[in-house]
């Protein structure tokens, strides 16, 4: 039966299902008495039809977690009496309407996690009852409406997170007097904290953190006396850090990294946890507590200053892991710098409604019997061969998963999964895959990629790389704007993943939530020694903050040349300690001795002036990415943007192109 039959139906929930297929136009036949629609976390793909308008009764739209596209028909400006509009988590672009500041009775407007373009409308201030406005993760640009900042029904959210707003923080955000949460974190905000910010006296989380903003912290924040969280990293304030901080008395996380505050550090309140308070980056701040590590306030009245003690961060190196961190690890470490062949392998895409395209048999011959001169990689879960299939006369790299290792089987499913849907340049689509026994009656599963001809990072960035077409004495070195463009389109694979189209994070903590305890825990207990974060030896899951580590300590190794397994780092030196000690003075010291300008300018694109400059930006990434604190890493998208940056004055000063040589595969 049609559900447009249903003339007095009021309500249809169908969320958390495997709903699929285009979004259906009919949904919006229903009778005109319908007051609410579920349909939250399917996959529902296509566009939201213009008619929405028809169900003028409608009071809740919930259609998060889907794979929607298209804009926002203007027409949902004339659904009058809804209250709730959930629009999240889809591929939804285009502008967002004028037409939505109609909807005078709405209370909670959620459109985070589209592809949302052009500036926020100033009609959205017309919205007197709202009390959550979220329009994170997207691509919207422009300042910050006042008309946003007025709005006193907001009191619990606004959120305009990881945007690219750009301009000051408007001075009408006093009058969100009772608002809860206020996060403009990740945009390209600029100018002073308003003073009149401190008029938010029920703030209760505030982040600002990596935008452009500057000054000193206006005293007038003092009246925040509810906050718990706040967060200013990654901007341009500058003089002493302020003692009402730890006046505060439900502060329980305060995050200053990244800015230039100076002058003696306090130690009461949240400043006496080095587990809740962070201050890496600030080269002139001193004091504090022993165990942040910074030097000593120079004594009154005299005219030496004492010895500064070497700063260092203390990470514990725990043996942990998890499926997404392999996935981004095999990008860096496993045949990396492809160079396509005009022939390839006959892509055979996975499906969950078909059989596994090959055999044991022809994985064995292809691998000369799993042949040790065939081995090319190892990880948690399996070994990498390459190898020459029948079809195609092409040489592979076959990823044999080992069936014995706790959680490989779920790893090998999860990956399948996830890897039949990844449309990416830098992500190499699964050729095909094998789950069949051996000969002995063993289970037997792998997975099929393409072959990268030109070696691993690792050799490139520690053995000097020699190409196979090239003589054994001939050693080739990656130059500083290889370096830039490989650690780019890594960081572009990570957001892809996180992000974007296909939203692999995701779906990958979907799975993992599914699974058995027993599972979830084999999943999330496996990585590369020296690149997993600190929480995964706590609680086993998975998460971006996760993979953004992983990415930052390779960072660090890409432009210092030193692993972070590396001998020399001794009673508890680690690469991101190494690195911060001569941060951002010494860091011409620490690079990789290949990048520095010589005589005949080998491997340097540009001036030493210019190489310190690019270098600051890099490893201020690099140790913000791989910070301990999982809340204060930067996000992806803003290590993107400060790559861009360097990328760009690589690009003017060196008079280099930059094009993309390489692809990545996991």
């Amino acid at each position: 039966m049609s559900l447009s039959n249903c003339s007095k139906l009021l309500s249809l929930a169908l969320g958390s299902n495997n709903f699929q297929g285009v979004f259906p136009p009919s949904l919006f036949n229903l009778s005109t008495t319908m007051q609410s629609i579920y349909l939250e976390h399917n996959k529902i793909h296509g566009g939201i039809s213009s008619d929405m308008w028809r169900l003028q009764n409608l009071t809740v739209l919930v259609l998060r977690g889907n794979f929607l596209s298209g804009s926002i028909p203007p027409s949902v400006g004339k659904l009058c009496n809804i209250g709730i509009l959930d629009l999240s988590e889809n591929s939804i672009s285009g502008e967002i309407p004028l037409a939505l500041g109609n909807l005078t009775s709405l209370s909670i407007l959620y459109l985070f996690e589209n592809n949302l373009q052009g500036f926020i409308p100033t009609s959205l201030g017309k919205l007197q009852n709202i009390a959550s406005l979220i329009l994170s993760s997207n691509q919207l640009s422009g300042t910050v409406p006042e008309q946003i900042v007025s709005l006193s029904s907001l009191t619990n959210c606004l959120d305009l997170s990881y945007n690219f707003l750009s301009g000051p923080i408007p001075s009408e955000v006093g009058k969100l007097t009772n608002l809860v949460l206020l996060d403009l974190s990740v945009n390209e905000l600029s100018g002073d904290i308003p003073m009149t910010l401190g008029k938010c006296v029920e703030l209760v989380e505030l982040d600002l953190n990596d935008n452009l903003l500057q000054g000193v912290i206006p005293q007038s924040l003092s009246g925040l006396q509810g906050i718990q969280e706040l967060n200013i990293a990654g901007n341009n304030f500058f003089g002493p850090v302020p003692e009402f901080f730890g006046d505060w008395p439900n502060l329980e996380y305060l995050n200053l990294s990244y800015n230039n505050f100076e002058g003696h550090v306090p130690v009461k309140g949240v400043f006496s946890n080095a587990s809740a308070f962070f201050i890496a980056g600030n080269n002139k701040a001193c004091g504090g507590i022993p165990s942040l590590w910074l030097p000593q306030c120079p004594v009154r009245d005299s005219s030496v200053d004492k010895k500064k003690r070497p700063r260092r961060v203390l990470l514990v190196g725990i043996v942990a892991g998890a499926m997404s961190l392999l996935l981004i690890l095999l990008i860096c470490c496993l045949l990396l710098l492809v160079v396509r062949r005009k022939h390839r392998v006959p892509n055979l895409p996975l499906s969950e409604d078909q059989h596994w395209q090959i055999s044991f048999d022809e994985i064995q011959n292809a691998t000369n019997h799993f042949s040790p001169s065939n081995l090319i990689g190892m990880g948690s879960f399996g070994s990498v061969y390459s190898g020459i299939l029948s079809l195609g006369e092409q040489r592979v790299a076959i990823k044999v998963i080992n069936i014995q290792q706790h959680g490989a089987e779920h790893s090998f499913l999860a990956e399948c999964r996830a890897l039949r849907s990844i449309r990416h340049r830098n992500l190499v689509k699964v050729v095909t895959a094998c789950s069949s026994v051996d000969h002995q009656g063993n289970d037997f599963k792998a997975l099929v990629f393409e072959y990268m001809p030109n070696g691993d990072l690792d050799k490139w960035l520690h053995h000097s790389f020699v190409a196979q077409d090239e003589a054994p004495n001939t050693r080739r070195r990656l130059t500083m704007s290889q370096r830039v463009n490989i650690a780019l389109d890594v960081a572009k694979a990570l957001d892809y993943l996180h992000h974007h189209d296909f939203g692999l994070s995701r779906f990958i903590l979907k799975t993992v939530n599914n699974s058995t305890e027993e599972s979830s825990t084999s999943i999330g207990m496996k990585g590369t020694i020296g690149y997993i974060p600190p929480e995964y030896g706590m609680d086993g899951n998975v998460s971006i903050q996760g993979d953004v580590y992983s990415y930052g300590v390779l960072l660090l190794e890409m432009f210092t040349g030193k692993r972070p397994t590396d001998s020399s780092f001794q009673g508890g030196q680690t690469l991101q300690s190494y690195v911060a000690a001569c941060y951002p003075d010494r860091i011409m010291e620490i690079i990789e001795p290949t990048l520095l300008p010589t005589d005949n300018g080998f491997s340097c694109d540009v001036d030493a002036g210019k190489l310190q400059e690019c270098m600051v930006s890099i490893f201020r990434v690099g140790l913000q990415c791989s910070q301990e604190s999982s809340r204060a890493r930067m996000d992806i998208r803003r290590a993107i943007r400060d790559l861009e940056a360097v990328k760009d004055v690589l690009r003017k000063f060196a008079g280099v192109s930059l094009q993309r040589e390489h692809r990545y595969i996991e």
